[in-house]
This record gives C-alpha cells, structure tokens and sequence, in this order.
C-alpha cells in the first residue's frame, strides 16, 4: 500500500531523491566506496558540497556578498550562534519575537548572552496566532523571528520592516516552500528536515558584512567566520545529509523551482483548510489569516469518535497525523514532496468520517 507521510520531521522526501541517495550508501561516483566512507576532502564530495551550495545560492536568488553554510547542530545551535556572533559583549540587546516552542528556545539562549527583549508573544493564546501591531526598535542588534511554527500551525504571511537593524529568520519548517527576497535578511537559518533533505544539518545564510563587530571573543566553532573561510568544512561535515539536500535541490530546480513549489504548496493548503472548514467533525486551531501552508492543525469537536477516526486515516496509508502534544488532535505536515494526491487522500477519509 502506497504510504502518504504527513511527519512534521523528519520529512518526507522525494522517492527519486531516496533512491539515488540509497545507491550512493553502496557505491558513490562509481568508485566502489560508499557516499559514507569517503573523505570528505575528496574531490568527489567537495563537489556534492560545492553543488548543494550553489544551488541553494540559485534557488533562492541569492545577492552577492552573503555567504551559505551547511553546519550540524540543528536550529537548536543557531540560537546560540546568532547570538554569539551578533550580539554585541558589552551592552548587548537583541528583539525577538515569541511564536511557538521554538522561538521561546531561541530567546532563552540569546538571554544567557544578552538583554533578549520579548517585541510582542501569543503565548497566551498557546501561539495560535502571529502578533501583529509591534515595531522593532533602531536600538538592539537584531530583530529575531521565526518563520512558520510546525506544532502550532502559524506561519509569517509577511515580515516587519526593521528600518536599518539585522533581521534574523528561524526558516527551519518553509525554507524553500515560497519565494522570498533574501536581501530583505541579514541572517537565515534553517535545520534541512524539513523541506530539504535528511536530518543532520542546517543551512545558514549569512551576509558577510555583518560579522566581525560585536567586541566577543568567539569560540572557533561557533564562530560563522570560521565556517565560511573553511567552505563548510572546519570540521567533517554531515556528508549524507548534505548529499540528500543537494539531490532535494536539484529535484526542486527540476520541477521548476521555488515559484513553482509554491502554488503547489498553495493548492495542497487550500485543499485541506477547506476540508477542515467545512467538515461538521473538525475545527482548525490557528487563526485563519495565519494558518500555516506546511503544517494545518486541526482539532475533532466535542464527542467525534476520535478511535474511528484514527482507525480509517491509518488504513488508508496515511502516516504521521497525530498533532503535536501542545495542541492535541492532528497535524498535516504538507512539506515539498509531499504530492497534492496524499492531501485528497486524507480529506477523503475526513469525508467518509463525517458521514459515518
């Protein structure tokens, strides 16, 4: 039975980009060594580093002068990372602002360095919306935000204007899901598990410019300069996750590129939203102007046979849609590779449901 894998992450990744990475585990570049076990200051992978990169670089219509990085950690090191390398040592303020567990992650890190100023929260509403009305002041050395929030199903549908201060972007969940203007960050970061290969590292893109000036004696590791003189690899880099990202991306440029992923993105959203709008048995968590495109949250109503329920998604091949324990119900992660076809599975089985 074919599977229709809705996981929040590790995601689910094209079965092309599953096979040809399958094969590079046994024999790599014809060489009759795997992908694993080769140097990773061959030529052979210094190519798969150098293509992840630039393709990257293309998709995204990156501007000269920044600088893209494939490190390990997960987003989780990034916290501490922009803080490190943005934040000045005597005196440091950054802005952020708190849309989920994640970004409540990030600004206690940044704390440990700093004044971290909370712009404006939606914790007490359990994140089921973006803030809205805040300005980011001229003061601080950057405004942190995140873009989309897999476990309450929000998304950024638009980003402030920070008039002149570092704008910093946690785009670990819809990196490479819709068009952005790069030139519009300072600073992105996103963890590759979700739209852009397997776990193991995490994209930074960096304006190089900005580097360099906070008065911190930087450990080597966690400083960005040292990652960029030494092209990702300061030290043996995650080789299998970088490889899965590049094939990801060049599936990506295949398809057409972000501009195209994107309306798909859009046709899977509206797909489900309207299902879960319409649908007597279900309700949507987040507000609505902020539901996110990769993860739709949705809750039963009070008395829905949930046990049924469960029963007909999972014989229908559907994996992963159980919604995270902070909000309860279900959660339909719809990242890049997942086809329109597995969404009309899913609202069809909610349809069967309501009728029962």
């Amino acid at each position: 039975m074919k599977k229709h894998n809705f996981s929040a992450g590790p995601c689910i990744l094209p079965p092309e980009v599953l096979h040809e990475a399958s094969q590079a585990l046994l024999n790599f570049d014809d060489l009759d060594l795997s992908l694993v076990e080769i140097s990773h200051r061959s030529k052979n992978f210094v190519a798969v580093m150098d293509e992840a990169v630039a393709l990257a670089k293309e998709l995204l219509k990156v501007p000269e002068g920044y600088s893209v990085l494939f490190l390990q950690g997960g987003a989780s090191l990034q916290f501490v990372m922009v803080a490190f390398n943005l934040m000045n040592y005597e005196g440091g303020r950054a802005a952020y602002t708190n849309t989920g567990t994640w970004a409540s992650n990030a600004i206690k890190e940044a704390k440990r360095l700093g004044e971290a100023l909370v712009l404006a929260s939606s914790e007490e509403d359990n994140f089921n919306h973006i803030p809205k009305g805040y300005s980011v002041p001229s003061d601080v050395d950057y405004f942190h935000c995140t873009s989309n929030n897999t476990i309450f199903g929000t998304q950024m549908k638009d980003f402030p204007n920070t008039d002149g201060t570092l704008m910093v972007c946690d785009m670990s969940s819809d990196i490479f899901s819709r068009t952005i203007n790069v030139a519009d960050f300072d600073l992105i970061y996103a963890g590759v598990q979700k739209n852009m290969g397997p776990a193991g590292a995490t994209m930074v893109i960096v304006k190089d410019e900005i580097l360099g000036k906070t008065g911190r004696d930087i450990p080597a590791y966690l400083n960005y300069a040292t990652h960029i003189k030494k092209d990702s690899m300061f030290n043996t880099p995650p080789v299998f996750s970088v490889y899965g990202s590049m094939l990801t991306l060049r599936w990506l440029k295949a398809k057409g590129g972000v501009a195209t992923i994107e309306k798909e993105n859009q046709a899977k959203a509206d797909l489900i939203y309207n299902e879960v709008d319409r649908n007597s048995k279900f309700v949507g968590t987040a507000a609505k102007e902020d539901r996110s495109n990769m993860n739709a949250c949705f809750l039963p109503v009070e008395g829905a046979d949930t046990a049924k329920f469960d029963e007909m998604w999972k014989a229908a091949g559907i994996n992963g849609l159980n919604g995270h324990r902070s909000v309860g119900g279900y959660r339909a992660s719809m990242y890049n590779a997942l086809p329109l076809e597995s969404v009309q599975v899913l609202v069809d089985v909610m349809q069967a449901f309501e009728k029962l």
